[in-house]
């Protein structure tokens, strides 16, 4: 880890300000911009971008480095999981456990379980894996990337990061991602890289061919 990174400030991400918009607008603060009477910080701090490591992936999959998942020769770092964050994520396992369980469709996996994407170790936030490709080591890491992969987006994640890493999934053979996002209370449906739906509240989610019969509202989710 270089030095740069380790002993960087911790920099908020969002500060209270009382400025006016118009204030704002006439003192712009480089960097950040003005919602609500906060000034929301505009790029991620540093302690929000990759690491270059000499790690190789079978490295990481030996010593797993918490909070990280491993890409190209970096590490990259996983939003810290805020309260509503831990909620949403508990509320999709809830809704998809009894369905997959009592229909033996297969297994949920929740974050900190590694994947093998491509040529990137991922943990998605709640990961389904289907009863026909569960024959590997209950005792090591996943070599194969999971059918359902679900990402919660966190207040500190870029967007860019979030679509790059759904696509990685899709790229590696995973058959369907979500990304939900907490503030629009969306869903976001990727089937391939020209295949993206977005789904509002009151849109019906569904795990269409891959987890057979799954449905519920979007809204349930966010509740």
């Amino acid at each position: 880890m270089k030095a740069s990174h380790k002993n960087a400030p911790e920099i908020p991400e969002s500060i209270p300000t009382t400025a006016t918009l118009e204030e704002f607008l006439e003192n712009d603060v480089p960097g950040y911009e003005y919602i609500d009477g906060v000034l929301v910080l505009k790029s991620p701090p540093e302690r929000h971008l990759p690491i270059p490591t000499t790690m190789t992936p079978e490295e990481f999959l030996e010593n797993d480095v918490p909070g990280y998942e491993y890409a190209k020769g970096e590490l990259i770092p996983m939003s810290p999981a805020t309260r509503r964050h831990g909620k949403i994520s508990a509320k999709v396992i809830w809704h998809l456990s009894s369905h997959v369980y009592e229909n033996e469709l297969g297994e949920l996996y929740t974050a900190e379980t590694i994947f093998q994407v491509g040529d990137r170790m991922m943990k998605p936030d709640v990961a389904f894996v289907s009863t026909d490709r569960l024959d590997v080591d209950e005792d090591a890491t996943f070599p194969i990337p999971p059918d359902l992969a679900i990402e919660v987006v966190s207040p500190s994640d870029v967007h860019s990061r979030v679509v790059r890493k759904a696509l990685d999934y899709l790229a590696a053979g995973t058959r369907l991602v979500w990304v939900l996002d907490p503030v629009s209370k969306t869903v976001t449906v990727y089937r391939s890289e020209s295949d993206i739906e977005l789904l509002t509240r009151e849109a019906t989610l569904t795990g269409e061919d891959v987890v057979p019969g799954f449905a519920c509202s979007v809204a349930q989710l966010f509740e």
